[in-house]
Formats: structure tokens, sequence, C-alpha cells
């Protein structure tokens, strides 16, 4: 049965939605308070990464995030603050820092990340999209011995797990990287991870949801819902009141802003991270993570991106330019030859991730109000799980057999 929807959030959560909601035969509204230019979605690192099986609430981060909490330039700034729900986000975060809950969220994150990396590909094919898309593998580079000792128990965790990744040397990082000057002692390889320049992908997906009739309303506010017994029976936005069918949260971190209105509580927090983009020629061919100060680089289609950083604050639009420095540093630490000068650190961007508190994604319904799904809290993959997350959005609003396990991502799970 056809339905009336409305997506609220165009990042690449409302958009991907919106795709697969109009596959399904269904009419679509997407509301944004933005252009629709900038954001996370945008600027992010473009990885698709399965390699990454290891949630961002592990054993060690919390002590990690104290010892950095009064350091605004390190890769993790927990923004020390009064406020009740991030009391309540710090405490269900830290219960769920176990190595028991790194095994158990091991399945949810695999199994969306080899989701939507088909499914991205199957996008790009049916459509005949130009937009870049590389599946040369992701090297993660470290500068330490202990660092070298982490990243053997991660491949090995993956190898488990069915990835293709190994442990490499620096002799092998020349092989891999015989054009560029890299000071590292050695790392791994992951080769199941894939990279994109997401800008690319958000203009052709926008285009063609257009070209099928999605209405998209920009720099537009939701301003409050009608609600009639556990049903939303309308919102207000654009000064009128517009009646869906169904209504879908992608919002990124505002989507808790949403969900506070109409009573429902997702431990949900933000979380800036930054970058810039070098165009000129660098000859980095592959893309990496620089393990100690966690930068990621990525090759993008005709320029070089630089990027980094967690920032767990109150949702802002200030750029710390201590953090954007702290990022081209460390990368002109790793690549010696690199040259990333001041007008470059200048422009650098920002986007706000929605950081749940286990780190798995929040996607399904919720109980106290039956006609919308929730989509938000993937933390640094949401570029990763976009495509498989839009496809489970649509199998809920269809009522059709989830394509995956869908019971990890509850909104309602108790931490």
């Amino acid at each position: 049965m056809s339905k009336n929807i409305a997506i609220i959030g165009g990042g690449v959560i409302g958009l991907c939605s919106a795709y697969y909601l109009i596959k399904d035969g269904h009419k679509v509204t997407i509301v944004d308070k933005s252009s629709l230019e900038s954001g996370a979605s945008y600027i992010n690192a473009g990885y698709l990464c399965p390699g990454h099986i290891t949630p961002l609430a592990a054993p060690g981060i919390i002590r990690q995030g104290i010892r950095w909490m009064f350091n605004s330039s390190s890769p993790l700034y927990i923004e020390p603050r009064i406020n009740i729900e991030f009391f309540k986000w710090i405490y269900a975060f830290n219960k769920s820092c176990t190595n028991r809950h790194v095994i158990n969220s091991i399945p949810g994150i695999l199994n969306l990340s080899l989701l939507s990396q088909d499914l991205l590909q199957q996008i790009k094919d049916e459509n005949n999209f130009k937009f870049h898309y590389k599946k040369k593998g992701l090297l993660m580079l470290c500068k330490t011995e202990n660092s070298m000792l982490h990243e053997e128990h991660a491949v090995k965790l993956a190898i488990e797990n069915g990835l293709e990744a190994k442990l490499i040397n620096k002799a092998e990082i020349k092989k891999l990287e015989p054009n560029v000057e890299i000071d590292s002692i050695g790392g791994a390889y992951y080769k199941c991870d894939h990279h994109s320049t997401p800008g690319e992908f958000m203009s052709v997906l926008k285009e063609f949801l257009l070209s099928k009739g999605v209405r998209i309303f920009k720099h537009t506010l939701v301003d409050n819902f009608v609600l009639e017994g556990k049903k939303i029976k309308g919102i207000f936005f654009d000064g009128k009141l517009m009646k869906f069918d169904e209504y879908v949260f992608a919002a990124g971190p505002w989507t808790n802003y949403l969900c506070n209105k109409i009573g429902i509580k997702l431990l949900l927090q933000s979380g800036k991270g930054y970058s810039m983009d070098v165009h000129e020629e660098t000859k980095i061919n592959l893309p990496a993570i620089l393990v100690e100060p966690k930068c990621a680089v990525t090759p993008m289609n005709g320029f070089t991106r630089f990027s980094g950083t967690i920032e767990i604050a109150s949702i802002n639009n200030n750029i710390r330019r201590n953090r954007v420095d702290a990022i081209a540093n460390s990368a002109c630490s790793y690549y010696p030859n690199l040259k990333i000068d001041e007008d470059i650190r200048s422009k650098a961007a920002f986007g706000l991730r929605a950081i749940s508190a286990d780190g798995l994604p929040y996607i399904g319904r919720s109980s106290k109000i039956s006609n919308i799904v929730i989509a938000t809290g993937h933390n640094m993959t949401g570029w990763s799980m976009s495509t498989g997350t839009g496809k489970l959005v649509s199998d809920f609003v269809s009522e059709k057999p989830p394509s995956i396990d869908t019971s990890f991502y509850n909104p309602e799970r108790k931490f």
C-alpha cells in the first residue's frame, strides 16, 4: 500500500531512506533546516568500512576521554558540562564499554556495513550514476609498538569475522604507496574497505529524487507536531499544518529534539568532526587512518581530504582552530612532504554526527508513537551504513521483512 511519508532530515540517511521509499511506491517529502549543501554528509571521510567492527563504546574509551577532557585539541574531546541528558548518556555509554558489548555488537555493525556496500554499488549500477567510488582498501598507519599491538588484535578480530585484513610492515606500506613518503613503522591493511567522494553521491541522489517527484523543503524547521493518541496526525512547517501517513526522524543529533517533542527519550549526543581539502597533488593513492591521532586521509575525486576528531559537546557552530591544526599537523607528521597551509586550514569545515549511547545506531519504530521510524545515532559510520539504513527504513514503513536482523538497532533497547 502506497503511503505519504515525511522525512525530517536531508542528510545521507534521509536521502537514502527517500530512495528506497520511492522504490517501494511511496510518496516522499523531505524537510531539512539546512541548505542541503553542507554538514556531516558532505565533509566526512567517505569510507564504507566493514573493517571497523568495534563500536565507539569499547573498553578504555571513557578513561581515555577523561584524560583528554581538558585538552580541547585531543582526538576525543568530551566537553565538561552540567546537563541531565548528558549525564544519562555518559552513564549508559560507560556501562557499554565492555568486552562483552564489543563482541555482541560486531554482527550488528558488520551486517549493516556489508549491506550498505552492496547497495551502494547496486544504486550506482541500476541508475548509471556517475560518482566517485573506489574499492582500494584502507590503511591503518602506526607510529608506536603499542598501536601495532592494538592493530594486531583488531586484524585478528576482523579475520575471525570473515573480513580480508592483514598486518603490514614499513616495507609493505611502501609497496602499497610507492609514490609518497610515509613515516610509519607499520600497521594494517583492510582490503575489504571502500571509499567515495561524499558530495558527488549526495548531488546525484538529490537530482534523482527530485526527478522522481520527491518534494524537498530546505531551510525549513519543523515547528511542532499534532498528536492524536499514539499517532502523529500532522506537523507544522512553513506556517502550515501538513499531514502524512508516516514520519521518518533522520535529523542526526537534532533527532533528540524531535523525539523530546513527542515524549520519546533517546540517549543521543552531538559529535563534531572537522575536515579540510587539499586540491594540490599529494600522490596519496590509498585512504588511511592515522592511528595515534585518529585522523582520516582520503584521496577523493580531484582532491585529498584530511578529517578527524570527535568533539562530544552541545550542538554549536563553533570551529575550534586548535582541533583543525591538530588534524593538519598530524597528517604532515605521517606524510612529511605534505603541506597544509594557512589558507587550507582557514577553510576547514565541520559536521555534526549523532552519537548513540552504545556505539550502535537507532533504527526502528517506537512503541509510544506508532507511525514514526527513527534512523540516527550512527556515530562516525553514518556514511558507511547509509544505504543499508535507508533500505531498513523502507522495510519498516512498507511492513516488509527486514533485509537484516534489526534487533541490534532497537531505539528502545536497554542500557
